[in-house]
């Protein structure tokens, strides 16, 4: 039995690295067919730039991205042909049970499982960041300011609360800053600043123009002074709160990032959460995708291969729209980003139990 188990663990992985190995040359075609007038109309961009930071984070990119794809015709594929030589018959007909047969799939699901854990937890955001940082500065005509944040407010602790106008991060100044210490709801101390710069080699925040209240039962206390340094537990880069930090930080530091932004008081942090949740809920659709295609595949049908594919595909549309959506509705604020990421899994892993079921009678 381990003769066989190795020839279909053989040919799961093989059929999987073959789809995937045609699938990212067809990408980059359609994908140079589409920028290469882009690529031209830089003139300090170079055929080594190109490929180095664009085209080779385009295949770590697109290669993840199509990795369940890929997984779920690859395996529908080799089954159905298996099936079709009546190597499936053969096979049942050594008293090997079904659920024995299903062995070597998930032994090679797990492969790929922790090989795209690995890629989605350490090495995409990293490749990501390189991407989409040339995306931006060569491709798209579309300006992105990610180093300029209006109406600025953090919670620095359960007392503490910061708001900036306005606030450059790669200039590290910002405007009409105000800095209020709470007990309860009664505010204790204000500060008021015309401006602010911040210092990088020794993180101190310079404050001009200054106007500081103490509240007090009686009188308040106001003192005016033209300059004031301090340093706060917060750099300018926290101050920012766009989509594609998330995909540019790997998960140990997104889920940092996510702790302290809630410790700072921002609000609606689901699209980071939604992020940190997809890429452990991706790679372990792989088992799901697997039991699906081998539980639609292992019967030896009229119509041969082709019908199996075509029902792959359509439940493979209908998992991928699927997914899609939840993302999008578990970045909205007041849902469980948590149960949204996971809910195609845990509908399409019901879909598989009754297929299994089906296929093991």
């Amino acid at each position: 039995m381990k003769i066989l188990d190795l020839y279909i663990l053989k040919k799961y992985l093989g059929s999987f690295i073959f789809t995937l190995l045609i699938l990212i040359p067809i990408a980059i075609a359609i994908d140079i067919a589409e920028k290469v007038d882009k690529f031209l109309r830089s003139p300090d961009l170079t055929m080594e730039l190109i490929i180095k930071d664009y085209y080779l984070n385009f295949i770590v990119y697109y290669a993840n991205t199509f990795m369940p794809l890929a997984l779920f015709i690859s395996t529908i594929f080799f089954t159905s042909k298996l099936s079709n030589n009546t190597e499936v018959i053969a096979i049942h007909s050594a008293k090997i049970s079904f659920t024995r047969f299903l062995r070597p799939y998930f032994i090679g699901a797990s492969i790929v499982t922790v090989f795209a854990l690995g890629m989605n937890h350490f090495i995409v955001p990293h490749s990501n960041k390189i991407f989409q940082e040339f995306k931006r500065t060569y491709i798209s005509t579309k300006f992105y300011n990610n180093t300029y944040v209006v109406d600025a407010n953090l919670q620095l602790s359960e007392t503490d609360y910061i708001y900036f106008r306005n606030f450059n991060i790669e200039t590290g100044k910002g405007y009409d800053f105000s800095f209020g210490r709470y007990q309860g709801n009664q505010l204790k101390y204000k500060m008021q600043g015309e401006h602010v710069s911040w210092n990088p080699a020794d993180s101190i925040f310079s404050i001009y123009n200054i106007k500081k209240r103490f509240v007090k039962p009686k009188n308040d206390i106001l003192i005016i002074e033209s300059k004031f340094d301090t340093i706060f537990n917060f750099v300018p880069s926290d101050l920012q709160n766009e989509d594609f930090i998330a995909k540019d930080m790997t998960s140990r530091k997104l889920y940092k990032y996510i702790q302290a932004s809630k410790e700072r008081g921002q609000k609606n942090l689901n699209t980071h959460i939604v992020e940190l949740h997809k890429r452990t809920s991706l790679p372990i659709s792989s088992f799901i995708l697997t039991l699906i295609a081998v539980s639609l595949s292992s019967k030896k049908r009229r119509g041969g291969t082709g019908i199996n594919l075509a029902a792959g595909i359509g439940l493979m549309f209908i998992y991928v729209f699927f997914m899609k959506i939840t993302e999008v509705l578990g970045a909205v604020a007041g849902t469980n980003s948590f149960l949204m990421v996971w809910l195609p899994n845990a509908v399409f892993g019901v879909l598989a139990y009754f297929l299994y079921k089906n296929a093991n009678k």
